[in-house]
């Protein structure tokens, strides 16, 4: 049985607040038990906003499925796992980061196949973050670290129409040429973020 549920961490913080002479002890186990490496994919849709006001909750929603019908089996083929999903987003990790960046690169080009199919009001345009490094990961739940966090900033923030940015913890693991890519620098909330942004044309 997985040990590295919601449930079992919740224990061990409450008995870290509850115990502060143990924490080295304690936070040794959560790592022990929580930590993992992984490539960590962020893809957010492009346009909740604009497009629920004009044509509605129920109108972005069948979007939402059917990016999730396109995107879902090309994280899967690509070796990689989906952790959750939450509104127009999907949280995925990788063995290594350049596997996320072909299946951002294959959702990419999907959708855009897809695109030239649908009316207007039905195009699916993606913003892709993708970090790598250690995560305390929830199995088939939900993951907690750094690199999710800027992943997720550039997926969901920082990422223009199309764009993937790669934090920069990916960008140095990111194996083979990397030509392709050029350093873009944002402030955002007090925070100085160095990025990397696919140049090449997905």
């Amino acid at each position: 049985m997985k040990t590295n549920n919601r449930a079992n961490l919740q224990k061990l913080l409450q008995q870290r607040n509850e115990r502060p002479e143990k924490t080295a002890e304690i936070d040794a186990e959560i790592n022990a038990t929580f930590c993992q490496t992984h490539a960590i994919l962020v893809i957010d849709m492009s346009g909740f906003s604009r497009t629920t006001v004009r044509y509605g909750i129920i109108h972005f929603l069948a979007m939402i499925h059917r990016m999730q019908a396109i995107v879902k089996p090309i994280i899967a083929e690509g070796g990689g796992t989906v952790v959750k999903e939450e509104a127009d987003n999907i949280f995925a990790v990788f063995p290594n980061v350049k596997s996320a960046v072909n299946s951002a690169l294959d959702s990419l080009k999907q959708t855009a196949a897809v695109n030239t199919t649908l009316p207007p009001e039905m195009d699916i345009y993606l913003c892709i973050g993708i970090g790598c490094g250690d995560i305390l990961m929830l199995e088939g739940e939900d993951m907690y670290g750094s690199e999710f966090n800027l992943a997720s900033k550039l997926g969901e923030d920082l990422a223009e129409r199309g764009e993937i940015l790669l934090t920069s913890a990916a960008f140095e693991n990111l194996e083979g040429d990397k030509q392709d890519w050029e350093r873009v620098d944002f402030s955002i909330s007090g925070l100085e973020l160095v990025a990397y942004k696919r140049v090449q044309p997905a």
